[in-house]
């Protein structure tokens, strides 16, 4: 009978085992072989240009080959950028180029371009009969693209059909419209938004970050951080950081923690920050007007020291981009300002100096083409 047991169980073993084995071979998420980055193969840097110079670029640097075309975009294209062009982010094979423009003026688009030839796929107006709605950054969640927009409207696309689904006219006091929207980041299902001074908006927030519920595309709250708030980022612990630049007088700028399970502020800091960006919880800070770049923890909220190591001197950093893949950085250097020609370096994550290249005027945002296997 001991026998008998033990057969009986060793074959429900084996049948357990071969049904397990045919499920797994017929399931097609696991069939398919997802392609693995081996490493950086290019950069695209966005260029904004002179104000009313129409002249935004798009920069394309091939690490391998060591060559750098400063207006890649016009060269693919055919066509300029456009005017003020503001952010550019990468989500799936597709990057999402925000290009503002001028207030006053029907130059507002948002140019959707693919990451592998550079090509322009669509363009998508963002422009009434007489103005443009000025869009300014771009964060994604769940194949949907998120705008944000001067005049306090967020607009919805969806990335699969490339076409305007959705907007949200964001309200203040009383119901008034708001508007001056900057910056977004997403965490956990939310769309946090910053409300900055403008002067076409003087009804606007001012000093809120506006959250909104990504399921429902509906307004939950606002969240009072320092006044006018312009840039903020999201870590992978769920916390954000918002940068406010005050009043450029007797309201100084500031550095604001929320976390996104409480909308609450968890950490207030006396920094004078620009651009930043957050890779995990790790976050890089151009301070001290745009002169010198520190990391960040985000989770126990310690400024480190500088980030170059190496000795290297940058004249204007204007922006600033981390490799999610490798960790490396990129810093935009407006080279004084000038119009024209600015330059990028590219350095790995011990702040050494990998590359460098000349790209076209007032250089911002970075996107990184991969080889995959």
């Amino acid at each position: 009978m001991k026998h008998i047991f033990k057969l009986t169980l060793t074959v429900l073993v084996l049948s357990s085992l071969l049904i397990a084995s045919c499920k797994k071979d017929s399931t097609p998420e696991q069939e398919k072989s997802l392609p693995v980055i081996t490493g950086t193969k290019g950069v695209y840097m966005l260029c904004e240009g002179l104000m009313n110079g129409n002249n935004s670029a798009i920069s394309y640097y091939d690490i391998e080959k060591n060559t750098v075309e400063p207006d890649y975009f016009k060269k693919v294209n055919g066509r300029s950028l456009g005017e003020t062009a503001n952010d550019l982010k990468a989500y799936g094979s597709k990057m999402y180029c925000v290009v503002a423009g001028v207030q006053g003026k029907k130059q507002s688009f948002l140019e959707i371009i693919d990451i592998a030839t550079g090509k322009s796929l669509k363009t998508i107006s963002f422009n009434s009969e007489t103005d443009g709605y000025m869009p300014r950054y771009v964060a994604f969640y769940k194949n949907k693209a998120y705008v944000s927009r001067y005049d306090g409207i967020i607009t919805r696309i969806d990335t699969a059909t490339m076409a305007i689904d959705g907007q949200l006219q964001l309200l203040g006091a009383d119901d008034a419209p708001t508007g001056g929207l900057e910056g977004l980041a997403v965490a956990d299902g939310k769309l946090y938004v910053t409300n900055s001074v403008h002067p076409y908006y003087p009804e606007g927030l001012n000093d809120k970050v506006t959250v909104i519920d990504l399921e429902s595309f509906k307004k939950l709250r606002d969240i009072t951080v320092g006044y006018n708030p312009v840039k903020i980022a999201a870590a992978e612990n769920g916390s954000l950081l918002v940068v406010s630049w005050g009043n450029y007088a007797d309201i100084q700028p500031s550095l604001k923690r929320i976390n996104s399970a409480t909308d609450g502020v968890s950490g207030n800091y006396d920094y004078n920050v620009g651009p930043l960006t957050i890779n995990k919880n790790n976050a890089y800070l151009i301070t001290d007007w745009n002169s010198s770049i520190k990391s960040f923890d985000v989770s126990k909220g310690i400024l480190g020291g500088d980030f170059i190591t190496d000795g290297t001197e940058i004249n204007t950093m204007y922006g600033v981009t981390v490799n999610s893949f490798d960790g490396s950085v990129v810093i935009a250097d407006a080279n004084n300002y000038n119009s024209s020609v600015g330059h990028a370096y590219g350095f790995n994550k011990e702040g050494k100096r990998i590359y460098d290249f000349v790209t076209a005027g007032l250089p911002q945002h970075a996107v990184f083409v991969y080889n995959y296997k």
